[in-house]
C-alpha cells in the first residue's frame, strides 16, 4: 500500500508541474509590458552603433522574469572627487580641424569643450615639443650644447597647439592642462636624436642608425647634473612661456611611456634616473605650482614607481600617477599602496583608425578597469585626425572626430559618444558610488549637487530591463541591444 500511494503521489505531482511548466509561456505572454514614466528627475540617453545619442526609455517599476536590478547608495561613495575628463592637444588634430570652415570647426570645438553642452571637457593633455601625432619632430632648443637655454622658443606651437588650446579655452574658460614630453631635446641624449626605434608594423622609416637604438631599462637621458639643471630649467622656459599666451598648465609628467624605445619622438629611462631628475625638476615646478604626477607608465609592473617613492627627495613633488596601455594593470597595486596619489588614466589606447563600434566596446571594458580602481582623471589620445587616422610616421590610430579633407566634412566617431556618456553627465568633483544587484556592467557617480549618474553597458544582442533604486527612488529602463545608456537621477 505505501509503495503504491508513495506512486500516486509522485504521478500527481508530475502532472501539476507539467501543467504549470505548460503554463508559464503564457504567462509570461500575459505579463503586462512596462509603463512608461514621466519623471522630470530622471533622464536617460543611449547610444547603439547605428543610433547615437537618443532618448532612452525610462519606466515605472515593472516586473519581468530576466529583470535586472541595480541598487545605488548615494551615502556610499568610494575613492577620491573627479578631477575632469578630456582628450589630448596634438597638432594633427588641429590640422585636421583647420581643413573645415569656420563655422563647422567651432561647432566642433564648442561640442568637445562647452561648460553645458556636449561633451564639457574641463582637463585635457598637451606635449612638451613633438609627439606622435606632431607634424614633424622638434623641440624648443636643438642648439647642442646650450645649457643656458638662449635659444629656447616655442614658435612652432603658434600655428597649431596654441590656436588649438585657444580655441577650446573660448569655450571653457576654466579648462585645465598637463603636459609631458615625448623626448627631450636631442642634444641632451645619448644617441643625439629624437626617436630610439626603428620602423615597425608598415610605419615610415626615420632615419636611425644602428648605433642609435635605445632599449626599455636604459637611461638615454644623459645622466650628467647639467643636463638634468638644464632639462629641468627648459620645463621652467616651457610653463612660462605658455603663460605669456594666456594658457596656465597646472601640472607635468616628466616622460611620456618612459620603458618604450619607438621609431617616433622618445626616451626610455631608469626609475632610477626618473627619480634622479625629479630631484630637480620638483623645485622649478614648485616655485610656479605647477603638480608632478609620476608617468606616463605604459608597463603593468607598479614596482616602476616604487624606487621614485622610496627616494627621500623626489617623493616630496610626486602628487600623483598617469597610466596608460598595460599601465592599467598596475593601477589597483598603485592605489592600494599609495591611496593618497591622484591616478590619471592619462591616454586610453588608441585604436587601428577604423573607429569601429566594437573597439569602442572594449574602451568601455577600460573605462571600467581605471575608474573601478581610482582613477579621477581620464583623457582620450586624438581628439581629431584627417579619415583613417595616420600619423607623421605612418601610424593608424581611432580619434574623437574624423575629417574628410577633401570633401572638407566631419563626423563624430563612436568613442566619442562613448566619453559624452561620461562626460555629459559626471562633474568635476563627483564620486564612484558603490553598487549591488544583478546589473554589474556599470560605473556609477554621485555628482556634488546631489544628483546620481549611471553608465549601463548592454552587450547582448536584445534589450534588457533593469530596475533601478537609487536612495528612496525607484525606476526601470530599458537598455537596447548591444548598447551604452546613461540614467541620470535628482535623488529625494
Amino acid at each position: 500500500m505505501k509503495t503504491k500511494l508513495w506512486t500516486r503521489r509522485r504521478i500527481v505531482a508530475t502532472s501539476v508541474c507539467a501543467a504549470v511548466a505548460s503554463a508559464m509561456p503564457a504567462a509570461v505572454a500575459q505579463m503586462p509590458a512596462p509603463e512608461a514614466l514621466e519623471d522630470a528627475r530622471i533622464s536617460m540617453v543611449t547610444t547603439t552603433e547605428a543610433n547615437a545619442w537618443q532618448k532612452g526609455k525610462v519606466l515605472k517599476p515593472t516586473f519581468q522574469w530576466e529583470l535586472l536590478n541595480l541598487n545605488i547608495d548615494s551615502a556610499k561613495t568610494v575613492g577620491q572627487p573627479m578631477q575632469g575628463f578630456g582628450g589630448c592637444f596634438n597638432e594633427l588634430g588641429w590640422t585636421s580641424l583647420s581643413a573645415l570652415d569656420e563655422a563647422d570647426r567651432e561647432s566642433v570645438i564648442r561640442e568637445l569643450f562647452h561648460p553645458t553642452g556636449g561633451a564639457r571637457f574641463t582637463y585635457c593633455r598637451m606635449p612638451i615639443g613633438a609627439n606622435d601625432y606632431a607634424t614633424e619632430a622638434y623641440s624648443y632648443d636643438e642648439t647642442d650644447g646650450d645649457f643656458a637655454l638662449k635659444n629656447f622658443s616655442i614658435h612652432h606651437d603658434r600655428t597649431t597647439l596654441i590656436p588649438f588650446i585657444h580655441a577650446a579655452m573660448k569655450q571653457q574658460p576654466k579648462l585645465k592642462l598637463w603636459a609631458s614630453p615625448w623626448t627631450p631635446p636631442s642634444w641632451m641624449k645619448r644617441n643625439h636624436f629624437y626617436a630610439e626605434a626603428k620602423a615597425f608594423g608598415g610605419m615610415k622609416e626615420n632615419g636611425i642608425r644602428p648605433d642609435q637604438l635605445g632599449h626599455e631599462g636604459e637611461d638615454m637621458f644623459i645622466q650628467k647634473p647639467e643636463y638634468f639643471k638644464a632639462y629641468a630649467e627648459y620645463f621652467g622656459k616651457f610653463i612660462d612661456a605658455y603663460r605669456v599666451e594666456g594658457i596656465r598648465i597646472g601640472m607635468v609628467m616628466p616622460q611620456n611611456e618612459f620603458n618604450s624605445a619607438q621609431n617616433f619622438p622618445s626616451c626610455t629611462w631608469t626609475p632610477e634616473g626618473l627619480a634622479r631628475f625629479v630631484r630637480e625638476l620638483g623645485p622649478q615646478m614648485r616655485k610656479r605650482e605647477v603638480d608632478i604626477f609620476f608617468g606616463t607608465l605604459e608597463r603593468g609592473n607598479p614596482k616602476l614607481l616604487e624606487t621614485v617613492m622610496a627616494d627621500e627627495e623626489a617623493v616630496n613633488h610626486i602628487k600623483g600617477v598617469g597610466a596608460q596601455w598595460a599601465g592599467k594593470n598596475a593601477v589597483a597595486a598603485i592605489h592600494d599602496a599609495y591611496p593618497q596619489l591622484a591616478i590619471f588614466q592619462s591616454e586610453q589606447e588608441c585604436g587601428d583608425g577604423k573607429n569601429s563600434w566594437s573597439y569602442t566596446g572594449y574602451c568601455w571594458e577600460l573605462m571600467k578597469q581605471y575608474f573601478r580602481n581610482g582613477s579621477t582623471g581620464y583623457m582620450y589620445w586624438n581628439i581629431s585626425t584627417a579619415d583613417g587616422g595616420v600619423s607623421s610616421w605612418g601610424w593608424p590610430q581611432n580619434s574623437l572626430v574624423s575629417v574628410n579633407l577633401a570633401e572638407k566634412t566631419f563626423r563624430y566617431n563612436h568613442d566619442f559618444y562613448l566619453l559624452k556618456h561620461l562626460t555629459h553627465f559626471v562633474n568635476v568633483g563627483a564620486k564612484m558610488a558603490k553598487t549591488t544587484g544583478t546589473c554589474d556592467d556599470v560605473l556609477a557617480f554621485v555628482n556634488p549637487d546631489g544628483t546620481a549618474v549611471a553608465l549601463l553597458r548592454n552587450q547582448l544582442s536584445v534589450p534588457r530591463l533593469v530596475q533601478v533604486a537609487a536612495d528612496r527612488t525607484i525606476f526601470a529602463v530599458e537598455l537596447p541591444p548591444d548598447s551604452i545608456s546613461t540614467v541620470k537621477m535628482k535623488l529625494t
